[in-house]
């Protein structure tokens, strides 16, 4: 399928290799991995063709689900599994669990209450001990770290008033809420930051 066909995001080609530097080593020993909010696919596609041991499966709103199927079918590595369907406030989570899950620039484009119905489907879907990676850029102690994201903030805002920038500290406080904690807050490029947590940390 031609490229131009499919959705596309530069922001993941550009953030791919820094991002797989930090969680390859984590989930070496991880064999299933639940992304939440795959987007366009390409993380899936990438993250997976260079973890082959790990089954992952693809998740979204219902509007991205055609497009995830668009780069399977062009560039499955053979270890990536059909999206499913995931509102986190409106659909039922998965009834198996995981030893990893993953997501990528999805708390900021949640409102409070999803974000609380995310970390409570996370808590039903985690295994024990399992690795959970979440990047994007967070705020520490209400303060933006750089002036680019207190305009992607305003930005963000502007478009959706439910949305912005999530605070480290409350986002820690509503994953140990679900026996998860923090193992390691990486820091990425662009002001963004990959938190580490652990179920039963």
């Amino acid at each position: 399928m031609n490229i131009h066909n499919k959705p596309y995001s530069e922001s993941c080609d550009q953030n791919r290799e820094p991002i797989l530097a930090v969680i390859a080593p984590i989930l070496r020993h991880r064999s299933s991995l639940l992304e939440i909010g795959s987007g366009t696919g390409q993380h899936a596609v990438y993250f997976a063709g260079h973890l082959p041991q790990i089954r992952w499966q693809t998740s979204d709103m219902a509007e991205s689900l055609t497009g995830i199927r668009m780069w399977l079918d062009d560039s499955n590595p053979g270890n990536v599994l059909d999206p499913f369907e995931l509102d986190v406030c409106q659909s039922d989570w998965p009834r198996q669990t995981y030893d990893a899950i993953f997501t990528a620039n999805t708390l900021h484009i949640m409102g409070d209450d999803e974000i609380r119905c995310f970390f409570t489907g996370l808590g039903q879907v985690v295994g024990p001990g399992a690795d959970v990676l979440i990047y994007g850029p967070f705020n520490y102690q209400g303060q933006y770290s750089s002036d680019s994201n207190r305009q992607f903030d305003q930005w963000l805002k502007s478009r959706d008033r439910r949305s912005g920038i999530k605070n480290f500290e409350d986002v820690c406080a509503l994953a140990e809420q679900q026996g998860i904690g923090l193992v390691q807050d990486y820091a990425m490029p662009a002001n963004n930051r990959i938190l580490h947590l652990r179920s039963d940390a």
